[in-house]
């Protein structure tokens, strides 16, 4: 199974980055380490998400923003995580949809390396 979206790039880039998948927990926990989740405001009564963490790997980061940013405009193979997209995208906006999008498409990516699928995609942008 591949991953539209991700590339040449994209794949050995993360692999490299993560220095192998037992080092996380989760594979929800990649996707803070590289920033790409919200950050948390609590105080007393006070309690909201801010804007994405920014932590980790910045260019990891943008290259799982362009990956999003290529399944939600470019690409023509139907998937869930598509169709997630495009319905995020309608409430959300783009940006918004294209953080999630990326947040998700780190956490498949690190499940695929885990269970030892390779998620390069071949020929995957029409």
């Amino acid at each position: 199974m591949a991953i539209s979206g991700i590339g040449e790039i994209t794949a050995p880039a993360f692999v490299t980055a993560i220095e192998g998948p037992a080092n996380f927990r989760s594979s929800r926990s990649v996707a803070a380490w590289f920033g790409l989740t919200t950050r948390r405001y609590q105080s007393g009564e006070i309690d909201y998400d801010g804007l994405i963490s920014r932590r980790g790997d910045a260019l990891m980061r943008g290259l799982f923003y362009e990956a999003a940013t290529v399944l939600l405009t470019r690409s023509r193979v139907d998937s869930d995580l598509h169709a997630w997209g495009l319905k995020l995208r309608e409430r959300l906006g783009f940006k918004r949809a294209a953080v999630a999008v990326a947040r998700k498409l780190a956490v498949v990516m690190h499940a695929m390396l885990r269970s030892g699928q390779p998620c390069l995609a071949k020929a995957a942008v029409a």
